[in-house]
């Protein structure tokens, strides 16, 4: 009886589809509740090389003004010089430095996050990339997830009253989250 070693995968480029794309965050408000919000422009390029992790890399970008939290008058206050400053600083950035193993489909990409013209590094952990499929129109897909947290006074975002009762209006921790959708270009 013989048996047939199975087949690494292979390198692989993909773009990332803005169409079913998204990045969310959370942040404390008032420091009793979570604000939730998501950005829909979403748009970049992943190598993804399982077998030699060294040959990965991930550059996404977000649109700023894409900014939903679900009530209009925060969205044009979040645009704002007072935070993201959008007519500025039209775009938040990523641009990853390594990618590593962190458990079984699981990894830490860390790279450097742009925001507001400020650049810091970050980890970003990522579940999956899920295994290719075809879908209805010919193109090979996959997904992957991703979670982070940042401080957002490292990125001069730091707009924040002080409430009557001490406290602040805005949690500095921020949760990001990211569900991609990618298209195989090569």
């Amino acid at each position: 009886m013989s048996s047939t070693p199975a087949a690494t995968p292979a390198a692989a480029a993909y773009t990332i589809e803005p169409a079913h794309s998204s990045a969310h965050f959370k942040v404390r408000h008032l420091m009793i509740a979570n604000v939730r919000g998501e950005f829909s422009k979403v748009s970049g390029t992943v190598k993804f090389d399982p077998s030699n992790l060294t040959g990965s890399s991930i550059t996404a970008e977000i649109d700023v003004n894409s900014i939903n939290t679900r009530e209009p008058d925060r969205d044009k206050h979040l645009k704002s010089a007072d935070f993201f400053d959008a007519a500025n600083y039209p775009t938040i950035k990523f641009q990853s430095k390594k990618v590593e193993a962190d458990g079984p489909e699981a990894y830490k990409v860390t790279g450097d996050l742009t925001i507001r013209g400020a650049t810091h590094e970050v980890a970003l952990y990522v579940t999956g990339p899920t295994p290719e499929i075809k879908d209805p129109w010919g193109y090979t897909r996959r997904g992957a997830e991703a979670v982070a947290k940042v401080s957002r006074k490292d990125f001069g975002l730091s707009y924040n009253p002080l409430l009557e009762t001490g406290g602040v209006v805005v949690g500095d921790e921020i949760e990001i989250s990211l569900e991609v959708e990618l298209v195989k270009t090569a």
